[in-house]
């Protein structure tokens, strides 16, 4: 088995193609087998009836895709839970903005990384949300859609930001309660029951210490510096 550590959490999975061996290798450790916190083992058998429900993906990306799902399950047990959505670091604090695909997220940060000095990409597409000491980080990981933008390191979470296009740019902060419909839609619904109370309890803990704000935005250029500035002007009273 290969193992990696993700989000400093000891993981094991077997790479068959060069699709999730690639973009593993950045994550790559070496530690004793009784160590091992997450163990992730695709059967043969189960790619087989993956490629028969959907022939439009290879197997290799059937292997890539449900290694992902199946870590993402099983990190429940260890603090932390996925959030589809592409998250940016900006001086040591990380605003993940979500929506589903099509949205603009990817195009939305990219403007960041244009606009703002000191920004960087952490992953683009299933960030890790890890709870630790009290505190929320955002974490790389090897699972992160077409793209292959992540970088192996965790992040203080500063703002969840849940995405929609609209002709005039506008943020404004919403109540947890109003984001949980939002948040549940964009993050990897477990079939087990105990993981799924799990998931509830996180998220519960997540939109109740985060800021949460809704974005309407456009793709013209400024957009990622007015939308940074508006949420450090709603912040930085509670700094």
């Amino acid at each position: 088995m290969g193992k990696y550590i993700i989000a400093g959490i000891k993981t094991e999975y077997e790479p068959r193609f060069s699709l999730l061996r690639e973009r593993s290798r950045a994550y790559e450790a070496d530690f004793p087998d009784s160590e091992t916190e997450i163990k992730v083992n695709l059967s043969e058998n189960f790619l087989d009836e993956q490629l028969k429900l959907y022939p439009n993906l290879t197997r290799e990306e059937h292997e890539y895709m449900w290694t992902g799902e199946g870590f993402y399950n099983e990190v429940l047990r260890h603090g932390g839970m996925v959030l589809h959505s592409s998250c940016i670091e900006k001086d040591g604090k990380a605003y993940l903005f979500s929506a589903k695909s099509g949205t603009g997220k990817s195009t939305h940060t990219h403007l960041w990384l244009e606009e703002i000095p000191n920004t960087r990409i952490i992953n683009d597409d299933k960030p890790l949300l890890l709870l630790k000491n009290g505190q929320i980080f955002a974490c790389g990981t090897p699972f992160s859609g077409k793209t292959d933008e992540n970088i192996n390191e965790c992040v203080r979470v500063r703002a969840i930001i849940f995405l929609h296009r609209a002709e005039k740019n506008e943020i404004k902060r919403i109540k947890p309660s109003l984001a949980v419909p939002l948040f549940l839609a964009q993050t990897v619904n477990p079939h087990i029951k105990d993981y799924a109370n799990e998931m509830l309890s996180k998220t519960d803990e997540i939109l109740t210490s985060i800021p949460v704000f809704s974005l309407g935005c456009n793709k013209n250029s400024g957009t990622g510096k007015f939308v940074y500035e508006q949420i450090e002007k709603e912040l930085s009273n509670e700094d």
